[in-house]
């Protein structure tokens, strides 16, 4: 027979052994937002790719800002985040890993000016509406010194994005910076307004990445390499010609707008290709490297003190399932 203390301790040990297998059992939670190349996964949700695949994934749907701190607060494990961004939160006590690629912006990102503002040259001695210290203000510095200027012939306004569109129609402003759908919506808003820089100017100056907490890679790498081949399933199905009109389709549902309209969004997006991807895993000092391009946004981050010491760029990344798939 089983002593008191025997069997105490055998309770403890099926009551640790259930609770340790609740969490293993636990889905892998992400959060996503609005930008193509984060919508996209919702092809794989309405088609159920994760269950085939045979990993359990809850996506949770937030604005931009509000992923990042949940992701902060460690509500969720991953999160699509811009490779600079994810620097910003790294900095502040939240590190992730930089481990899928989705794409990098290819004109969704763009620096709108007002009826009458027609080059970035024009912009001297002007005020520029744009949310000080996020990745757009890096799109509008590389815009300044591809035209021979610098942040000091412009006045900064400082406007969170969302709100850049009614800043430009009230004319408080001659132009701002913003990502899609703001900046879709101030040219809507604002007639003869017109982008006259884009990030399609300069690829690889903002990649969209999923990020990955350092615990939940470690502890379910194989869960994620399945993620990762759900998401190189998407893409196939979001660039294959016979495929990409019900891919649009289920990502403009997803964000209320028509797939006509949607489709202007997702090719201002270059969603990239498993090839492309590596590519642009692969270490190098210019934009074209995601190295290159995290290296330069930490430099932004600390110049306009967004944090203050250098971050460890290659703690950030990994590109081992990707390059390894």
């Amino acid at each position: 027979m089983f002593s008191r203390k025997k069997l105490l301790g055998l309770f403890s040990g099926l009551f640790l052994s259930a609770q340790a297998l609740s969490v293993s059992a636990e889905p892998l939670k992400i959060g996503y937002s609005d930008w193509p190349g984060w919508v996209a996964w919702e092809v794989a949700i309405e088609k159920d790719w994760f269950a085939k695949e045979g990993v359990d994934v809850k996506f949770e749907w937030f604005d931009y800002v509000a992923s990042m701190d949940a992701f902060a607060a460690g509500q969720i494990d991953a999160v699509g985040m811009t490779n600079g961004d994810a620097l910003v939160t790294g900095a502040t006590g939240a590190q992730s890993v930089m481990f899928l690629m989705n794409d990098y912006s290819n004109g969704n990102d763009m620096v709108i000016g007002a009826p009458g503002i027609d080059s970035i040259k024009d912009l001297k001695g002007k005020k520029v509406g744009v949310e000080v210290g996020f990745v757009s203000h890096l799109l509008l510095l590389n815009a300044l010194k591809d035209n021979g200027m610098s942040e000091s012939d412009v006045t900064l306004v400082n406007v969170p994005t969302n709100e850049t569109p009614q800043v430009l129609a009230s004319g408080q402003v001659d132009a701002i910076v913003a990502w899609q759908p703001s900046s879709g919506s101030a040219l809507d808003l604002v007639p003869g307004s017109k982008p006259i820089y884009t990030s399609a100017d300069e690829p690889g100056l903002i990649y969209d990445m999923l990020c990955v907490s350092p615990s939940s890679y470690s502890a379910k790498r194989d869960e994620w390499e399945k993620v990762a081949k759900v998401w190189y399933k998407v893409v196939d199905y979001v660039n294959d010609p016979k495929t990409k009109a019900d891919a649009i389709a289920i990502m403009a549902s997803r964000v209320g707008l028509t797939p006509e309209k949607y489709s202007q969004f997702v090719k201002g997006t270059k969603i990239l290709s498993l090839e492309e991807a590596k590519k642009h895993f692969k270490k190098g000092d210019g934009f074209s490297s995601i190295y290159g391009s995290t290296k330069l946004s930490d430099d932004f981050n600390v110049a306009n003190k967004v944090y203050a010491d250098p971050q460890d760029i290659k703690s950030y990344i990994d590109p081992s399932i990707t390059l390894g798939m």
